[in-house]
């Protein structure tokens, strides 16, 4: 089980140091931080710190209008592999074997269309080159699908499914987000049975993005379907919060909807009831 510290901050600097440590008294097996601050030195602490506790480091990274993979300005898309290939880097710097997220394009960019087959094949072109780096830093890049009101690219698992089997590459594999799917899927069930081939990562996110269990996600179906795959990998709650007012801003966050360390707490001993209960 890992903890996303973006409930914390955005940034990874020092200041993260004493939660890492809470974290691992909790139990957690690994944390995950977002790759986006420009310290390199910073990355390389962090990740030995963990390393130093005995946890593991995965990471998430989103990209901006400037770095859209799906542009149709060839020079934006070369920026966009460039931008993936820092952030493959930057999970090196501090031993994170996973980098997930939604960087087949352009976070909260919009086209005011439905997606086309030109951006797809956009997309899978960069990812498959992406995944040519990040196989020579020992990286799987695990692509998110998110909900209508951030990305137009890929909101379900049928799409994101398509993307990873587009850019064809064994470095290049898929995630699974609770608090998208509650929005965008039918049923958990059939989404995790979808993804399933190319499953790499799983965020555990509540519907408001507080604490697991306390909302209205179908967590026991959830469970059961990854349970039926015989998922073996990350369960990391992703959580937010108004503790970094910017990085908050940014993604609509208005409110805190839970106190971080309850979510960390109770979400860790949530996720061990429901794995016991579903023999995952």
């Amino acid at each position: 089980m890992g903890f996303n510290v973006l409930a914390w901050s955005a940034v990874v600097s020092d200041k993260l140091m004493p939660i890492v440590e809470r974290l691992k008294e909790t139990g957690y097996d690994g944390v995950e931080c977002l790759i986006g601050s420009d310290d390199k030195n910073a990355y390389m602490r962090f990740g030995n710190h963990a390393k130093d506790l005995g946890l593991e480091v995965t990471s998430v990274f989103v990209l901006d209008k400037d770095e859209n993979p799906i542009s149709s300005s060839s020079a934006i898309r070369a920026k966009a592999l460039d931008r993936i290939k820092w952030a493959i880097d930057r999970a090196h710097d501090m031993n994170a074997k996973i980098i997930c997220g939604p960087f087949h394009s352009a976070h909260a960019t919009f086209s005011k269309d439905s997606p086309q087959d030109q951006e797809y094949a956009w997309s899978a072109e960069i990812l498959h080159a992406a995944g040519d780096y990040a196989a020579s830093a020992d990286v799987t890049l695990a692509l998110e699908a998110l909900n209508r009101f951030e990305c137009y690219l890929c909101n379900t698992m049928d799409q994101l499914t398509g993307i990873v089997n587009r850019a064809d590459h064994p470095n290049v594999k898929a995630m699974f987000d609770t608090h998208h799917a509650n929005i965008e899927e039918k049923t958990n069930r059939e989404a995790i049975s979808k993804v399933a081939p190319v499953l790499a990562h799983v965020h555990i996110s509540e519907n408001d993005r507080g604490t697991p269990g306390d909302g209205h996600v179908h967590w026991d179906e959830t469970f059961s379907a990854l349970a039926k795959i015989k998922y073996d990998g990350w369960l990391t709650i992703e959580a937010f919060s108004r503790n970094d007012p910017d990085f908050a801003n940014a993604i609509n966050v208005w409110r805190d909807y839970s106190k971080p360390w309850d979510i960390a707490e109770n979400g860790f001993k949530f996720i061990k009831q429901m794995c016991i209960k579903h023999s995952l």
